[in-house]
C-alpha cells in the first residue's frame, strides 16, 4: 500500500496547479491536506461504495469535512479506495474526526451495513501532507 502514496501525490500535484490553469477552482493552498487510504475487498466493494456515497459523504458534510477528490486503485492485488481532504488546520481536522466517528447515525449506518455485508475495510491508511515552499500552489 505504501507505493500508492506517490502515485496519489502525483494526482493532487496534477489538481494543484497554478493560478494560470483552468483547474484554478481546484486549488487550496491554505490549511494541510489529509490523505486516507482504504483496503476495500472485491466481495463488497459495491456495498462500501454505496454506504460511502450514501451516507457517508453525507454525514462528513454535516461535520464540515471538505473532500477534494476520491479514487479507487488496485495495488499488490488489493482494491484500494484513497480520498483527499481540506483542512484549515490539524485542531480542526482532529476535533471534526471525532465528532464524525462519535456520530450515532454512522455507528448505526456502520452496525447496519456490516450485518448485511460483512467487513468492508481493511488496513486504513492516514497521513497529513504538508505543502512544499516550492509547490505551485
Amino acid at each position: 500500500m505504501l507505493t500508492i502514496v506517490p502515485m496519489l501525490i502525483a494526482a493532487v500535484a496534477s489538481v494543484s496547479q497554478p493560478a494560470t490553469t483552468p483547474m484554478t477552482g481546484l486549488c487550496r493552498p491554505a490549511g494541510i491536506q489529509q490523505l486516507r487510504i482504504y483496503e476495500i475487498f472485491d466481495g463488497n466493494k459495491t456495498a462500501f461504495h454505496n454506504r460511502f456515497r450514501d451516507h457517508a459523504l453525507r454525514i462528513m458534510k454535516r461535520h464540515r469535512f471538505d473532500i477534494i477528490s476520491i479514487w479507487e486503485t488496485r495495488h499488490d492485488g488489493k482494491t484500494e479506495f484513497a480520498y483527499l481532504l481540506q483542512w484549515p488546520d490539524e485542531t480542526t481536522m482532529k476535533t471534526q474526526w471525532a465528532a464524525f466517528m462519535a456520530d450515532e447515525e454512522w455507528s448505526r449506518i456502520k452496525r447496519e451495513t456490516g450485518a448485511v455485508n460483512g467487513r468492508m475495510v481493511g488496513g486504513i491508511e492516514d497521513r497529513q501532507l504538508a505543502r512544499m515552499p516550492y509547490s505551485p500552489c
